[in-house]
């Protein structure tokens, strides 16, 4: 029988293969970014958006449909990026919104949340555009709400509205004379859709495989755009908190400073997105009211530089080989990604408690193309491994023996691609070793160590192997942990939160790491490492 109704447990899966659908779909979408300088890539920073999100709903009571709604709206408002990104966390806090309280609902109530979702959306954008997702969003939803009304039940009901906002969608063009030019539809409206899909899939029981969408055609770059159109020529994106942040006082304040501006939020938290020549400006009327704890400006001129020379170039030029190629190994999707945006060329899947082998490291190093290469094994149990993989390499490979992510990243920060492999090791090696790092994790056993009487279960802190603290609370022992490491001349910890670890906990705990040690800059990056609550550094 089909089901007649939406609950916790079908919208976490809803917003699992919605993930997965965008994610596999966002090239595609980027293709779709039209000149003058696409506000980021549009597909990835929508999947980056919900990769966020589902973070947050995995985490959420099976019980609760609105509970899983509103850890939609959390995470997305937390991982948004650019304005596809914001608005796709309205359309989901507007969802929310409707579905608040319920523990399951029908085809109708669903539509009606579809249409508080659209309503939260047209709200966020000061000049909301047709032919955007907004456009697709509405129509979708008005669409919905007719089948409802008609009788139809829940997959029925989003079967019609997704037909229906594939049709809008195709009219984009007409709407929207950006986009007829450029012989494209709305990338955000596509966006929206595979999101859309992915949740209508789990009710048709169809193969995540056969949820993609046919490939789309990058537009062509209009070279007789100048640099002139580009009127606001910085892009700033920043997430505030703060307590009864007057967000439409905010929204007032900066119009006048910019285009494509978004404020939205809650009283706690809001996210301010901007085009604007006065970046400056916008953070420090931002300070005003809260602390900025996420914030990203980017030189849109350079954008279009990039743009442009691209347009020029009749066939790509094969990539030479980079002059060292580096390997590391971690895990958690935060720590990966901060690793390959360093420049590491491959990183291996592993570290505590699932070492990766030597054959794996040797096919890491067989696939980057670089003659000389530098292995970061970031953990003392595969320092052997990598050893041995680089006497199996027949290439000139160098070892930086680092033993944890904080010394990885360290390091890999001390590379110069001009020096040559020995020095560049050397460089690496004083790098790592100026970082003291620090670990919170769980005991699987009880035990007596360094002092300690550890029952199994507690939290304890490692400092270089030895344990150093013993807790029942991550945050507590983490605090006490940087207490014993940060000395007078210290200027920088970092903190990386892992995969159990809400993003509103990581917080708090960086803001009382503030507050302990007051000159000291305390920075906080998102690990998803497993196993271990929070890795540091202290430098």
């Amino acid at each position: 029988m089909e089901r007649d109704y939406l609950d916790a447990p079908t919208l976490k899966t809803m917003v699992r293969q919605a993930t997965q659908v965008l994610d596999a779909n966002k090239a595609g979408v980027d293709a779709l970014n039209v000149f003058p300088v696409p506000d980021g890539d549009t597909g990835t920073n929508m999947s980056l958006t919900m990769q966020s999100a589902r973070r947050e709903v995995d985490k959420a009571s099976q019980e609760s449909l609105g509970a899983v709604a509103e850890a939609l709206t959390h995470g997305s408002l937390m991982g948004a990026r650019g304005n596809s990104g914001v608005i796709l966390s309205q359309i989901f806090r507007g969802f929310a919104r409707g579905l608040e309280g319920k523990k399951r609902a029908g085809a109708l109530e669903v539509a009606w949340a579809f249409q508080e979702a659209t309503d939260t959306a047209y709200k966020a954008v000061m000049k909301p555009v047709e032919g955007t997702m907004l456009t697709v969003v509405k129509e979708f939803s008005r669409q919905a709400m007719h089948a409802a009304r008609q009788g139809a039940g829940l997959r029925d009901m989003l079967e019609s509205a997704f037909a229906h906002g594939e049709t809008v969608l195709a009219r984009t063009p007409e709407l929207l004379p950006v986009l007829k030019q450029a012989g494209v539809v709305d990338a955000g409206g596509r966006g929206l859709l595979h999101v859309l899909n992915g949740f209508l899939g789990v009710l048709r029981g169809v193969p995540l495989a056969q949820e993609r969408a046919p490939a789309v055609r990058a537009p062509e770059f209009a070279l007789t755009e100048e640099i002139g159109d580009i009127h606001f020529v910085y892009d700033v994106e920043l997430l505030l908190r703060g307590k009864g942040l007057p967000l439409d006082g905010i929204r007032e304040a900066l119009t006048p400073e910019g285009d494509c501006l978004l404020v939205v939020g809650t009283p706690e938290l809001g996210k301010v997105h901007i085009h604007t020549n006065r970046p400056g400006f916008v953070l420090d009327y931002c300070l005003d009211y809260g602390e900025i704890v996420q914030v990203e400006v980017k030189n849109m001129k350079e954008q279009h530089d990039e743009l442009k020379d691209a347009a020029y170039r009749q066939a790509p030029t094969p990539a030479l080989p980079k002059a060292i190629g580096v390997i590391t190994v971690a895990t958690g999707d935060g720590l990966i990604d901060i690793f390959r945006s360093l420049g590491a060329d491959k990183v291996v899947n592993g570290g505590q408690s699932m070492n990766p082998s030597t054959e794996e490291i040797v096919q890491a190093l067989d696939a980057c193309p670089s003659e000389r290469l530098l292995i970061l094994p970031n953990n003392k149990n595969i320092i052997m491994a990598a050893e041995q993989a680089s006497r199996l390499c027949g290439r000139d490979v160098a070892i930086v023996p680092t033993r944890s992510i904080p010394q990885g990243i360290s390091a890999l920060l001390a590379l110069h691609p001009d020096l040559d492999l020995d020095t560049n090791r050397d460089r690496m090696l004083k790098a790592f070793q100026r970082v003291r790092t620090g670990e919170v994790t769980f005991a699987v056993r009880s035990t007596k160590v360094g002092g300690f009487s550890i029952a199994e279960g507690d939290i304890i802190g490692l400092v270089d192997d030895e344990v150093a603290a013993v807790g029942k609370s991550p945050e507590d022992v983490l605090l006490e942990l940087l207490k014993g490491q940060i000395k007078p001349n210290d200027s920088v910890v970092t903190i990386y939160y892992g995969e159990d670890v809400a993003p509103e906990r990581a917080e708090q705990v960086g803001v009382g790491a503030r507050e302990l040690f007051g000159e000291v800059e305390v920075e906080l990056q998102f690990g998803g490492q497993p196993l271990y609550y929070y890795l540091f550094s202290v430098e």
